[in-house]
């Protein structure tokens, strides 16, 4: 007889309970403003400028700031010094009382001009001002975009076994001695925020490709991303702003980044990539109500020993040095010789009818002196290829032993970096310093228990090519592996910290 009472009760103190929290939980603000960063003295076309930009979130029990600089490093590298995240820090926590682990700096990694340092700095802190005090109630969504015209992987893999890839400091192997190449993630990551009524605020968007493009004219740029985010903005409600968070591009670049029959142009790959994340951005429903979560934790990586890698490398050098030999051709007399042999293979000295003249006679004079031309054309060659290898380990040699002298000076065997996670309603983001290369963000995808996460290499410092052990395995025969501060052994202490900092989100 008292069983249905009970059950009405129970359902009872469970509404008020689920209200209570409802009542309880804190709704979500934001603001967002940007700053332009351009140096002055470089000048960019019309639109293509270069910006901080400060998007604030706020729950009242957690404020968190996300940075994207149309930059090429947070310090390391480039126009930013290492002292430029400790002082944007301390400034936003004196006049803002914002917690210094609490703010995420991520760098687009283009090449562009920054301003002076001072002005960064200054600059940087007037975009969080500006957004902090137009922080609003909003609601927020995650979605996902695709693009996959726009980026390629470098690393070419080789017959030999090991890797190459496309750079324009040196030259490429031999097409037939390449076998295929790495992966590419076509994933846009997505966070869209509204306004209460609708309009759209500001949107988040993370992808992979190194922003190295450049533009025609040699103008400063903001690359790729820069005009990707003006598509968005253009393309949303008035005042919204995009902020690009650069993925794992280690070694990913533009599409036909070594193109040399058209112009370079950033601003075709960018429109591609503004509007496939316009059209996520259109998917997306926003929602009140969602939680806001930001972690920072240090880790600490182990340094690669380089110095047996330098050996290596300096003998492999003199191995290919010992390999030239004298020619009796120059580029002149090899490129001319080469365009008849390719055009007339069978007759290429003469009309054919003077072979066959040669040949009633018993002669064999031209005959001989095309065995001896493409004798010297095979020798010549060879010496091509050679010094286009020894480009590739002079180049990489010059980066491994840069990177051992920052070894010796750093007096220590280990590196300590930050990591961050970050959780806005259904959105994950967890960060490295490092040029992460793509497999890192696909493993990491792979194995989160979230199913919107994402992730974002040059954010809060910078400590050059993260790349996997794997690709360590090849050391000197690419940029990744031979530009790199971390031994193999990092990949695994990253991946496994990394799977533990998403289980807490």
């Amino acid at each position: 007889m008292l069983k249905f009472p009970f059950l009405l009760l129970g359902l009872i103190v469970g509404v008020i309970i689920a209200l209570d929290a409802t009542l309880d939980a804190a709704p979500l603000r934001a603001g967002v403003a940007k700053v332009d960063i351009t140096h002055p003295d470089h000048p960019t076309r019309p639109g293509d400028k270069l910006y901080a930009k400060a998007l604030v979130l706020s729950d009242d029990t957690t404020t968190t700031v996300i940075i994207s600089l149309d930059a090429v490093a947070v310090g390391g590298i480039g126009y930013i010094k290492n002292d430029y995240l400790p002082n944007v820090r301390a400034a936003l926590e004196k006049e803002l009382k914002i917690k210094p682990s609490n703010v995420l700096i991520n760098a687009s990694h283009c090449h562009g001009v920054v301003c002076q340092e001072k002005d960064m700095e200054e600059r940087t802190v007037q975009a969080v001002q500006e957004a902090y005090k137009k922080l609003e109630p909003v609601k927020v969504g995650v979605g996902k975009g695709r693009e996959d015209r726009i980026m390629e992987n470098r690393r070419l893999k080789l017959k030999s076994g090991k890797e190459a890839d496309v750079r324009h400091a040196y030259s490429l192997p031999a097409d037939d001695e390449v076998v295929g190449v790495g992966p590419v993630d076509p994933e846009i990551g997505v966070l869209r925020i509204d306004r209460m009524d609708g309009t759209t605020l500001a949107v988040v968007y993370n992808f992979a490709v190194h922003p190295i493009q450049g533009v025609a004219g040699g103008e400063n740029t903001a690359d790729i991303t820069g005009f990707a985010s003006q598509v968005i903005e253009d393309n949303l409600s008035e005042g919204a702003v995009a902020l690009f968070v650069q993925g794992c591009a280690g070694d990913i670049n533009p599409a036909l980044y070594k193109d040399v029959d058209k112009p370079r142009d950033a601003e075709p790959l960018g429109n591609m990539l503004g509007l496939s994340t316009l059209k996520a951005v259109r998917t997306i429903k926003t929602k009140e109500a969602a939680p806001l979560k930001h972690i920072n934790e240090p880790l600490t990586l182990p340094r690669g020993e380089l110095q047996p890698r330098i050996y290596a490398q300096e003998a492999r050098q003199k191995e290919l040095l010992g390999t030239l030999q004298g020619t009796s051709l120059n580029l002149k007399t090899f490129l001319a010789l080469t365009a008849k042999y390719d055009l007339s293979p069978d007759f290429p000295s003469h009309y054919a009818h003077r072979y066959f003249q040669e040949q009633a006679l018993g002669r064999e004079d031209l005959r001989k002196l095309d065995a001896n031309n493409r004798k010297n054309l095979e020798a010549y060659l060879k010496n091509v290829l050679v010094m286009e290898e020894l480009t590739r380990v002079q180049e990489n040699l010059r980066l491994l032993k840069l990177h051992q002298a920052q070894h010796v000076a750093a007096g220590k065997r280990t590196l300590d970096v930050e990591l961050v996670g970050l959780r806005v309603g259904d959105f994950v983001l967890v960060t490295s310093p490092g040029e992460l290369t793509c497999q890192i963000g696909l493993n990491i995808k792979k194995a989160s228990p979230h199913a919107n996460t994402f992730v974002a290499g040059y954010t809060n410092g910078y400590i050059y090519y993260a790349p996997t052990a794997e690709q360590l395995a090849n050391v000197g025969g690419a940029q990744e592996d031979s530009d790199c501060l971390l031994a193999p052994e990092w990949q695994k202490l990253f991946e496994d910290r990394v799977a533990e900092l998403l289980k807490k989100l």
